[in-house]
């Protein structure tokens, strides 16, 4: 009866060897790797979360010992068949026809492998281990020994520890022991060797019994092999399993900054690509930057009861992301204030109303505006604007300089109804700010229905920085693929949108206003450029500013917009205030030893006659070509300047810088 047995199975596997496909005619299996992602001077920020955790490592990272106990306990024939250990096979088959139960065991490590990269069918049945047998005799025509095990080894899972299955053995070496493989030992070597064939049932975390009985097996099936000595076995089976459950796959450096590239990610490569994984991608951000965004945030607000802030850096040439920091810890809040906080701007909106008049042409030092109590006509039966300043005092005739270093809500109210709600729009788009708009007047001081982000106003005042070149914010320099392939990403998105001249105009007024103007707390000893803005009740507080290479904005406030920061160190939070003080202690080690001056304009702004319904025109003069409507100039003295409070909520009320 058993040698009839024998006949039918061997007539079987001919059979079904026969109509099995050809090695050569199938593609393996992308098993894919962790992704892993980069800061700007190459130190790791963290792998990308996946069910699966794989890192392949070089043959030459893969202890002896390694290698020598998984051919011991899974395949001790291994170097002297090809590929197929026949008689196991036969004996298996001949128990499954007599059983009728799936066939178990009876696998070589060649055909283990080859189950792993070309079988697709999960189902554990006779007619499959026929298939594998087949390409796997095929498999070791092609190829050594070498690479089959070295395969084996990067291919086969080890096990599934807090959700995530450990895919090969330098995963494996990091979650069963926070080690990389290289430095496995024999004890370690032998644990992980005995975790395939059953990873669940020997998962040490779970069954440690088990999975110690099983490793010294393993131990034991190595000095039955010759491959160690029965004192070294011994040895090593009295050692406890040494388990230290590793973290590198889930720990992240900059975490907020992390999720804002794997969005990016996933946007311009699909989901995919990003889950099928073995991305390298090396980012823009600076840990010493992102170190001292966080220092200098702990070092004016160091209180859990304090206001949150954020701190996003761009450099202006290129539009790279030099750091995107908050306060409070991710565990605790992981909305990213920095990149996904839209909040009211308040006054620090004001230079895109600033910007579109030096644009249209008007002259900011010869052009004035008489500060007042204001009743400003929006038409169409809606109630009519009527914005009042910080204190109630008002100003009379000034220049539109000398309003913006006092930062005069009612100026620039009448500055917009001149130049128009959609011109301010206009202006804001093409600095950078992205978010939706609806051109009403209350946004040019800052009354946003969606509000905006750190992100945006950074790379708005970025545009002005360099010289009216707007450049896309980039997070993302290089993507390397796992074949090898790369992607530049860093490549620069250039597009001048405003004459050099018309920048270099904004950033003098906003040089006076950290000098002598609501942002002197800003003052860091070199050329800056900046301004303050708080919102009604002070919900929210900004300092957006700049050098030549480095535009930074600063936001405070409450997670929840509805909190007000009426008392904060004993006093109400204002731009002019911490978050001033914030970018003032980044930004004095940020900008390195840069200390340039911004350079001068290659095409100077030109400026024409604007008689604008609400603007003081006073007698008409020319000078240089140029007309220039009648007003007074910003005192240099800052004579005219308050105290560094100025309020807008965008509705009319005051706006304390």
């Amino acid at each position: 009866m058993a040698a009839i047995g024998g006949l039918s199975v061997v007539g079987y596997v001919l059979a079904v060897a026969a109509t099995a496909p050809d090695l050569e005619g199938l593609k393996p299996a992308d098993k894919g790797q962790s992704s892993v992602i980069f800061a700007s001077d190459g130190s790791r920020l963290g792998y990308v979360q996946s069910d699966v955790v794989r890192t392949v490592v070089d043959w030459k990272d893969i202890p002896v010992d390694l290698r020598r106990a998984t051919v011991a306990i899974e395949d001790e024939r291994f170097y002297k068949h090809d590929g197929v250990d026949y008689n196991a096979i036969v004996r298996a088959g001949v128990r499954n026809l007599e059983s009728g139960e799936n066939l178990q065991g009876g696998s070589t490590i060649t055909q283990q492998l080859v189950r792993a990269l070309y079988i697709k069918d999960p189902k554990r049945t006779f007619a499959r281990k026929i298939r594998e047998a087949k390409l796997a005799s095929e498999l070791e025509q092609e190829h050594s020994k070498t690479w089959i095990l070295h395969n084996y080894l990067n291919d086969v899972p080890y096990g599934t520890v807090g959700g995530r299955t450990a895919i090969g053995v330098e995963a494996a070496a990091i979650t069963f022991f926070s080690k990389h493989a290289r430095e496995l030992d024999l004890a370690d070597s032998a644990l992980l060797a005995g975790l395939p064939q059953a990873p669940s049932q020997y998962n040490p975390f779970r069954n440690p019994t088990a999975a110690l009985e099983r490793r010294n097996e393993v131990l034991s099936q190595m000095a039955e092999n010759g491959f160690v000595t029965r004192a070294e076995a011994a040895a090593a089976s009295e050692q406890p399993l040494g388990l230290r459950r590793g973290t590198r796959y889930t720990q992240r450096r900059e975490p907020y900054f992390f999720d804002f590239v794997q969005e990016q990610l996933i946007e311009k490569y699909g989901v995919g690509v990003f889950r099928r994984g073995g991305l390298k991608v090396y980012t823009t951000i600076e840990p010493e930057l992102q170190d001292q965004a966080r220092d200098a945030i702990a070092g004016q607000l160091p209180y859990p009861e304090d206001p949150s802030s954020a701190i996003v850096s761009i450099d202006p040439s290129t539009g790279y992301i030099r750091a995107m920091a908050s306060s409070g810890t991710y565990r605790d809040q992981r909305f990213n204030l920095a990149a996904q906080g839209h909040r009211q701007p308040g006054s620090a909106f004001k230079t895109m109303v600033l910007t579109t008049a030096i644009r249209k042409g008007v002259d900011p030092d010869r052009t004035s505006y008489t500060s007042k109590p204001v009743s400003l006509d929006l038409g169409e039966g809606a109630p009519p604007w009527e914005p009042e300043t910080y204190d109630g005092s008002y100003g009379g005739t000034m220049s539109i300089t000398s309003a913006t270093l006092r930062s005069d809500n009612t100026i620039y109210a009448q500055m917009i109804m001149d130049l128009g709600p959609k011109e301010v729009r206009k202006t804001a788009e093409m600095l950078g700010i992205t978010t939706k708009l609806d051109a009403y007047p209350a946004e040019g001081l800052g009354g946003l229905r969606l509000g905006v982000s750190p992100l945006e106003m950074a790379n708005a005042y970025a545009t002005l920085a360099s010289g009216g070149i707007r450049n896309e914010p980039k997070a993302i320099k290089r993507v390397v693929f796992p074949d090898g392939k790369s992607e530049d990403l860093g490549e620069p998105k250039r597009e001048r949108v405003l004459s050099d001249g018309v920048a270099y105009e904004v950033t003098q007024i906003l040089e006076r206003n950290v000098t002598s103007g609501t942002g002197r707390a800003a003052i860091i000893g070199c050329p800056a450029a900046g301004k303050t803005g708080t919102t009604d009740n002070f919900n929210d507080a900004w300092f957006v500013g700049y050098t030549p290479k480095l535009s930074t904005s600063v936001w405070v406030g409450y997670p929840s917009a509805l909190v007000e920061m009426h008392s904060v160190h004993g006093i109400s939070v204002a731009g002019g205030t911490f978050p001033a003080a914030i970018w003032h202690d980044y930004m004095l080690v940020a900008k390195g030893d840069d200390c340039d001056s911004f350079p001068l304009p290659t095409e100077p702004a030109e400026f024409s006659p604007f008689f604008g319904k609400y603007a003081s025109t006073g007698s008409s003069t020319s000078s240089g070509g140029y007309y220039y409507g009648g007003g007074t100039a910003a005192p240099e003295d800052g004579s005219e300047i308050d105290d560094g409070t100025d309020q807008d909520d965008g509705t009319g009320a005051p706006d304390p810088d």
